[in-house]
């Protein structure tokens, strides 16, 4: 049997020093490689090229980080807690090259690249400003006419960055990959040329046995799979364990300033050995209690998850 099981901080240290192209998964405040992103914060990984199809915190940290060069996503938040503060003030500053999709868009080009075609056709984004900014900066969009049906259409270049990186619930050692609930990341992942699978718990390959069904990534498309516990906290797991307001909002309320920004970073990232410190910065044990999934709904009931406490 092969086993893809690795330790994340192995893993992060082969991605190159600088200039590395990765696409994180994640929809804004669920299923967020937050590990993944704060790990390459530690290891100083610099220039990057990013990829994220709805930007989240993780992105955002990266950015305020100085770490990454270039971006490609399709706009993204915090969800109710705020906004994108160190992306949005990238963009306002040009320090970073920001190429802006609509979250369709950038899923097609993910899709191109699972599919091993050099390019897809969509409508998708036709006769917006999206598509005019585009074609002004990105070599890998085009617009042109069909030669079946003479209309006009937007052509979409593959994308298969050099990493992939999803969190899910749970992963066999092979690296067959198990997500309950609602699904997005499967042709972000399957384009990356090395995919990289943290997940909550790694479990054995009779339970992917008996529910085969579940597995939405199998084993093959797997470079490395890395047990993460709480790997997407402060961000939502379903079933596991729900978003934290607390945290969510303090973030919202730092990244605002870079100042404010980089004061959060060295106390809870830079000033932390792994994910397990950064937990207990933000409280521990009694905050994962609090954010705990009900098991049936999926997420955390009868508690007070606001942020205001």
């Amino acid at each position: 049997m092969v086993d893809k099981v690795r330790d994340l901080k192995e893993v992060v240290s082969e991605i190159p020093a600088e200039g590395a192209e990765i696409a994180l998964g994640g929809f804004a405040i669920t299923r967020c490689p937050i590990a993944f992103a704060c790990e390459l914060i530690r290891q100083n990984k610099r220039e990057m090229s990013l990829y994220e199809i709805i930007g989240s915190m993780d992105a955002d940290m990266l950015v305020g980080a100085g770490a990454v060069k270039s971006l490609s996503y399709g706009g993204g938040s915090l969800d109710r807690f705020g906004r994108l503060g160190r992306i949005n003030e990238a963009i306002e500053n040009g320090t970073i090259d920001v190429k802006e999709y609509s979250g369709l868009g950038l899923t097609l080009r993910f899709t191109a690249g699972s599919m091993g075609i050099p390019f897809i056709p969509t409508k998708a984004m036709l006769g917006t400003e999206i598509i005019q900014n585009l074609l002004k900066a990105e070599p890998a969009v085009k617009v042109g006419q069909s030669p079946f049906d003479g209309e006009s259409y937007v052509f979409l270049g593959a994308l298969q960055p050099e990493y992939s990186v999803i969190h899910c619930q749970y992963a066999d050692k092979k690296g067959n990959v198990v997500t309950e609930g609602p699904v997005w990341d499967l042709d972000l992942a399957k384009a990356g040329r090395k995919l990289i699978v943290t997940v909550e718990k790694i479990v054995s390959t009779e339970y992917i046995k008996r529910f085969p069904e579940k597995v939405i990534i199998p084993g093959v498309y797997t470079y490395a799979v890395v047990e993460a516990p709480y790997g997407a906290y402060p961000t939502s797991v379903y079933k596991c364990y729900d978003y934290d307001a607390r945290a969510l909002k303090l973030y919202a309320g730092v990244n605002t300033n870079q100042h404010d920004f980089d004061e959060y970073l060295s106390k809870y990232v830079l000033g932390t050995k792994d994910h397990n410190e950064f937990i207990e910065q933000m409280g521990g044990i009694a905050r994962l209690n609090s954010i705990t999934a009900d098991p049936v709904f999926g997420y955390a009931m009868g508690g007070k998850n606001d942020g205001s406490d």
